[in-house]
């Protein structure tokens, strides 16, 4: 699996190279499964892993929302519709 920067020297690897073109390192020097996992800043021991601390970073904190995040606007409007269509049900349901 080629990754996306060197592991050795950290330049950018296009593609379809199959060889980092600044320092040369290839698969057989070093890009494995474990190298380029390296570049993805995982934990390695999964009880590290602070959940909150990530959810921070991916959706801020704020206002509103479920557990102190802000709730997409695309979000809202599929609650709108979902309110429409129970009200457009119940007054078809009771008007028979």
């Amino acid at each position: 699996m080629k990754p996306g920067t060197c592991p050795h020297c950290g330049g950018d690897v296009p593609p379809r190279a199959n060889a980092c073109p600044g320092c040369g390192a290839d698969e057989r020097t070093g890009w494995s499964e474990q190298a380029a996992g390296d570049l993805l800043g995982l934990p390695s021991d999964p009880g590290e892993f602070d959940h909150e601390a990530w959810e921070r970073s991916e959706f801020g904190g704020g206002d509103g929302g479920a557990g102190g995040t802000r709730q997409h606007p695309r979000r809202r409007f599929w609650w709108w519709i979902a309110l429409a269509a129970l009200a457009l049900f119940a007054a078809g349901w009771f008007r028979w």
